[in-house]
Protein backbone atom coordinates (compact mmCIF):
# COMPACT_ATOMS: atom_id res chain seq x y z
CA UNK A 1 0.00 0.00 0.00
CA UNK A 2 2.88 2.34 0.75
CA UNK A 3 4.27 1.89 -2.78
CA UNK A 4 0.94 2.89 -4.30
CA UNK A 5 0.80 6.05 -2.19
CA UNK A 6 4.35 7.00 -3.19
CA UNK A 7 3.65 6.33 -6.88
CA UNK A 8 0.42 8.35 -6.73
CA UNK A 9 2.21 11.23 -5.01
CA UNK A 10 4.94 11.29 -7.68
CA UNK A 11 2.31 11.15 -10.44
CA UNK A 12 0.31 14.05 -9.00
CA UNK A 13 3.43 16.17 -8.45
CA UNK A 14 4.72 15.43 -11.97
CA UNK A 15 1.34 16.36 -13.44
CA UNK A 16 1.24 19.64 -11.53
CA UNK A 17 4.84 20.59 -12.37
CA UNK A 18 4.40 19.62 -16.04
CA UNK A 19 1.24 21.71 -16.33
CA UNK A 20 2.90 24.70 -14.71
CA UNK A 21 5.95 24.48 -16.97
CA UNK A 22 3.97 24.11 -20.19
CA UNK A 23 1.62 27.00 -19.40
CA UNK A 24 4.61 29.31 -18.83
CA UNK A 25 6.13 28.64 -22.28
CA UNK A 26 5.39 31.41 -24.79
CA UNK A 27 3.35 30.27 -27.84
CA UNK A 28 6.28 31.08 -30.13
CA UNK A 29 8.34 28.30 -28.53
CA UNK A 30 5.71 25.54 -28.51
CA UNK A 31 6.54 24.18 -31.97
CA UNK A 32 10.33 23.91 -31.47
CA UNK A 33 9.75 22.26 -28.11
CA UNK A 34 7.47 19.72 -29.82
CA UNK A 35 10.47 18.54 -31.85
CA UNK A 36 12.46 17.93 -28.71
CA UNK A 37 9.64 16.06 -27.03
CA UNK A 38 9.57 13.54 -29.88
CA UNK A 39 12.84 12.04 -28.65
CA UNK A 40 11.42 11.71 -25.15
CA UNK A 41 8.28 10.07 -26.55
CA UNK A 42 10.47 7.59 -28.41
CA UNK A 43 11.99 6.55 -25.10
CA UNK A 44 8.47 6.31 -23.65
CA UNK A 45 7.48 3.97 -26.47
CA UNK A 46 10.38 1.65 -25.69
CA UNK A 47 9.51 1.59 -21.99
CA UNK A 48 5.84 1.01 -22.63
CA UNK A 49 6.61 -1.82 -25.04
CA UNK A 50 8.64 -3.46 -22.31
CA UNK A 51 5.74 -3.02 -19.88
CA UNK A 52 3.21 -4.33 -22.40
CA UNK A 53 5.28 -7.39 -23.20
CA UNK A 54 6.41 -8.19 -19.67
CA UNK A 55 3.65 -10.74 -19.09
CA UNK A 56 3.58 -10.10 -15.34
CA UNK A 57 0.00 -9.02 -14.88
CA UNK A 58 -2.96 -8.20 -17.09
CA UNK A 59 -3.07 -4.65 -15.70
CA UNK A 60 0.57 -4.06 -16.69
CA UNK A 61 -0.13 -5.28 -20.21
CA UNK A 62 -3.20 -3.08 -20.57
CA UNK A 63 -1.41 -0.02 -19.22
CA UNK A 64 1.55 -0.75 -21.49
CA UNK A 65 -0.68 -0.92 -24.56
CA UNK A 66 -2.40 2.33 -23.59
CA UNK A 67 1.00 3.96 -23.04
CA UNK A 68 2.18 2.79 -26.47
CA UNK A 69 -0.93 4.26 -28.09
CA UNK A 70 -0.61 7.64 -26.35
CA UNK A 71 3.14 7.88 -27.02
CA UNK A 72 2.60 7.08 -30.71
CA UNK A 73 -0.08 9.78 -30.95
CA UNK A 74 2.38 12.23 -29.40
CA UNK A 75 5.23 11.26 -31.74
CA UNK A 76 3.13 11.37 -34.93
CA UNK A 77 1.50 14.66 -33.94
CA UNK A 78 4.86 16.15 -33.07
CA UNK A 79 6.37 15.20 -36.39
CA UNK A 80 3.37 16.56 -38.29
CA UNK A 81 3.56 19.89 -36.46
CA UNK A 82 7.33 20.06 -36.96
CA UNK A 83 6.97 19.28 -40.66
CA UNK A 84 4.35 21.99 -41.04
CA UNK A 85 6.55 24.48 -39.18
CA UNK A 86 9.58 23.73 -41.35
CA UNK A 87 7.47 23.93 -44.51
CA UNK A 88 6.43 27.47 -43.56
CA UNK A 89 10.09 28.59 -43.65
CA UNK A 90 10.74 27.32 -47.20
CA UNK A 91 10.63 29.77 -50.07
CA UNK A 92 7.61 29.40 -52.32
CA UNK A 93 8.26 28.75 -56.00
Amino acid sequence: METVVIALTVFILATFVGFEIITKVPPLLHTPLMSGSNAISGITIVGSLVAAGSGHEVAATILGVVAVAFAMINVVGGYLVTHRMLKSFKKSR
